[in-house]
């Protein structure tokens, strides 16, 4: 399969590193409608990240996906990183990073990002979390980041990147009208993530941002891999970058205990008298 661009943006100088990714190693690998590489590179663009990715590392990449982050995040940057996705089995992933020549860096695991107990991970074991193109669709919850960070060691970094809004929105766009469903309420301004994030009391140096001309790489990838997907491409093409985009927003774990939340209440029953007195007839 040959790649090549169709819309105005120059992707070989914007994401160097992707670039280097065989076009059908990427293709057989994607999950959703952005390009995990290029988001995982701009993301990772950031100096303080890339200092937190230093080789030997340890990563938790959320809603991976089918894993291309995790590869990418491995190869470039020496790190070891535990992939958690909900809907793609670990198995599949688990052959795609021992044929990347990675694997001994890579962990894929299967579940859910409010159970991650469940997945034997404990307090405290990572250094970095990353998520690609996911974290809208769970992360508007006020309650997750006080049950996720307990998995982030203080100090450390989260950062997640991913599609959203240029600003908050009060009635849907006209150009967008065709291609919006329900669930694209979770989409957020850097403006939002950033009161969101600074609100929990949990985060600090919180910095959110918008892709330059991110609509365009949104469209290029769209493009590239759905041609056929007009909805969604004659969205973008009408609304031009006024109302989406890619977001990106970063921040550092105050030193702060977090307790594991409940998840069961033990209880035992005993019997007792319903009425005060016995009910007259």
């Amino acid at each position: 399969m040959t790649i090549k661009t169709t819309s105005q943006v120059n992707i070989g100088d914007r994401f160097v590193r992707s670039q280097r990714y065989h076009p059908d190693w990427i293709q057989a690998g994607i999950s959703g409608s952005a390009h995990p590489l290029w988001l995982c590179e701009w993301l990772t663009q950031v100096p303080r990240l890339q200092e937190a990715l230093a080789p030997g590392a340890q990563v938790l990449d959320l809603g991976c996906g089918r894993g291309l982050s995790s590869v990418f995040l491995a190869a470039e940057f020496g790190v070891s990183v535990t992939a958690v996705d909900l809907w793609f089995a670990a198995h599949e992933r688990e052959q795609r990073f021992a044929d990347s020549g990675y694997g001994a860096q890579l962990r894929a695991l299967q579940g859910d990002v409010r159970a991650l107990d469940k997945l034997g991970l404990v307090a405290e074991q990572f250094d970095v979390i990353i998520c690609i193109d996911s974290f809208p669709y769970y992360g508007t919850d006020d309650t997750l980041l006080s049950n996720l960070l307990r998995f982030l060691k203080p100090g450390g970094l989260i950062g997640v990147a991913g599609a959203g809004l240029m600003t908050e929105i009060e009635h849907i766009p006209r150009a967008l009208k065709d291609w919006w469903t329900p669930e694209l309420a979770c989409l957020h301004s850097p403006s939002w993530w950033q009161k969101h994030w600074q609100r929990s009391g949990l985060l600090d140096e919180v910095e959110a941002s918008a892709l330059d001309d991110g609509w365009r790489y949104w469209l290029e990838w769209q493009n590239m891999m759905f041609p056929d997907n007009h909805i969604e491409i004659n969205a973008l093409v009408q609304d031009r970058g006024e109302t989406l985009g890619y977001v990106r927003t970063l921040a550092r774990r105050l030193p702060i205990t977090l307790e594991a939340p409940i998840i069961e209440i033990p209880t035992e029953y005993h019997p007792h008298p319903l009425w005060r007195s016995h009910k007259s007839q």
